[in-house]
């Protein structure tokens, strides 16, 4: 759904989704609730110091192109506006990647994800036991130990105007995340826990929900895949909850090249990790792809970059 300035006159261009229109047909549509968001709008534009007065300091963000209404779910409603009660918050939280400890692969600027064995094997380190960093295993993460690669996701407020000793809001704090990825690719774990979806939609997308346990401590493991952490956040002040994921990839990618062939490239993929086989001198397919989180509570969407990665035989 989108606004649509047209001479004056507020235009809602509005569409609905495949479940909405599958609704339809069956005579059980009916609009119950609705969102805004701000996705197209950069608030850098707002220029305080424009030589024409405080009229138009908002003059470029009014005059931002805002996008027509689009069907595909995972392309929409990425900034969802929201309202609070409380006039004292200074700041709100994000949700942001821990490229420390868990960096992404830095040529490709993505988590890569070898789908099966032959391919493991061609990407491990020279003693044939371990990944590089920012690659996840994809033929088995279950069979590594719950400290191997894995993606992580932190919340908090990224401030250096308070300390991480400072409390995040109970308003603000997200105890659970909606996490969404593409079915047909692969299905999601905790760092030693398989992950099973609530829902996949007419595109293939699979939403999953993980839930914090403070009885568990947060140990980011089994049941409880978010956890409190005041060490090793990528969270500048205030930190909120985390979330650890893995990738298990689809049997479908495992044994067929019809997925790849269908969405991916093949070609030889120009990364360098700590192995003993160039990349450069073999050729391989891959598929890019996005894996989602939100917050619940806040809304807050990260798209994490997805590299699935497979070696021709």
């Amino acid at each position: 759904m989108g606004f649509l300035d047209n001479s004056g006159d507020i235009i809602l261009d509005a569409v609905l989704t495949d479940l909405g229109r599958k609704r339809l047909a069956e005579g059980n549509f009916q609009i119950t609730k609705f969102a805004l968001g701000d996705d197209e709008i950069d608030y850098g534009l707002y220029d305080k110091n424009h030589p024409s007065g405080s009229a138009y300091y908002d003059l470029e963000i009014l005059q931002s192109p805002v996008l027509e209404a689009f069907t595909n779910n995972m392309s929409s409603m990425k900034s969802r506006l929201i309202s609070y009660t409380s006039n004292d918050l200074l700041y709100l939280p994000v949700i942001q990647l821990n490229d420390t400890l868990s960096p992404r692969e830095s040529n490709s600027n993505s988590y890569i994800v070898p789908v099966d064995l032959s391919t493991m094997n061609a990407l491990t380190n020279t003693a044939m036991t371990a990944l590089g960093s920012g690659y996840l295993n994809g033929n088995d993460p279950l069979g590594d130990s719950p400290t191997a690669n894995y993606l992580r996701a932190d919340q908090g407020l990224d401030t250096t105007e308070l300390t991480p000793r400072d409390q995040v809001n109970p308003l603000l704090l997200e105890t659970q995340y909606f996490v969404q990825f593409d079915n047909r690719f692969g299905t999601l774990c905790s760092p030693s826990t398989t992950l099973t979806p609530v829902s996949i939609d007419d595109d293939n997308i699979a939403t999953y929900i993980v839930t914090f346990d403070s009885k568990a401590g947060g140990g980011g493991d089994a049941v409880n895949q978010i956890g409190v952490d005041t060490t090793d956040s990528s969270i500048a002040g205030p930190r909120g909850t985390y979330v650890s994921l893995k990738i298990a990839s689809s049997l479908e990618l495992k044994t067929s090249n019809f997925l790849f062939n269908q969405l991916g490239s093949p070609g030889s993929v120009a990364l360098t990790p700590t192995t003993s086989i160039s990349l450069a001198a073999a050729d391989y397919r891959f598929i890019d792809t996005t894996l989602r989180v939100s917050g619940v509570t806040t809304g807050y969407t990260l798209d994490v970059p997805i590299r699935l990665v497979k070696k021709n035989s």
